[in-house]
């Protein structure tokens, strides 16, 4: 903790909060002037930091603790029937991590995924300089895991390798592939590989109880909250 009291942190002004309505939002980022470096990252995630792009950040707002960080401890993971039988359907697909880059295949995708899934939210609609700054930056433990039928990309799950796990930054998929819930089972996959790596979670970034597009990820179980400073499991 000694080198994380050296470092130096901004907030933002309150601005629109994009998962709550009529609430203001603060983030606290990393100096963006300090390095990327991987143990840091570790450490800050740990503490509830995510990141985006070439920033470290995590919610900073006055009167709201709503957004709260949550990961999911690989080794003690246990499948449900549901995502059991979504293991199963993707069993045809295969996976390849790649370093970060940019590409027309994986920009297309990227851009029917959020024109067809959040034409709602904050990023639609896509550009490709959104999706570089955003997605594309290649760091040392950034990773493109590809996930492919007969060679057709169906899923990109953005994800960074830490000390002490996996931290899933994005996922976007072919939403016409429905049937399969590649969101879902980008997030079993990586609990999956985190496990076989060793590792100790899949970090998810942020639960949210009264946001909807959040419930999600209470459906794994178990799943640790970052609540008064420590990971407490959810019961």
């Amino acid at each position: 903790m000694t080198e994380l009291a050296r470092l130096k942190f901004y907030a933002t002004q309150p601005h629109a909060c994009s998962y709550l309505p009529n609430e203001q939002a603060t983030t606290l980022f990393l100096d963006p002037s300090q390095p990327m470096d991987m143990h840091v990252y570790a450490e800050l995630s740990d503490l509830g930091f995510r990141r985006s792009g070439d920033h470290l950040y995590r919610p900073h707002c006055q009167g709201c603790n709503a957004c709260i960080p949550a990961r999911i401890p690989a080794r003690s993971f246990q499948a449900n029937r549901q995502q059991r039988r979504i293991l199963k359907r993707n069993t045809d697909l295969s996976v390849q991590a790649v370093r970060p880059s940019f590409n027309e295949e994986y920009y297309k995708l990227y851009a029917r995924y959020i024109e067809q899934r959040h034409a709602d939210g904050d990023m639609y609609p896509p550009n490709r300089d959104q999706f570089c700054t955003f997605l594309v930056r290649d760091l040392p433990f950034s990773r493109f895991y590809e996930f492919r039928l007969s060679g057709r990309l169906l899923a990109v799950a953005v994800t960074d390798v830490l000390p002490n796990g996996l931290s899933a930054v994005y996922t976007f998929y072919d939403p016409s592939e429905e049937r399969r819930s590649l969101g879902r089972y980008a997030i079993l996959w990586q609990i999956g590989e985190a496990a076989r790596l060793g590792l100790q979670a899949v970090y998810l970034g942020y639960w949210i109880k009264n946001c909807r597009k959040m419930n999600y990820k209470t459906q794994y179980r178990p799943l640790e909250l970052l609540v008064n400073h420590r990971w407490v499991t959810l019961t």
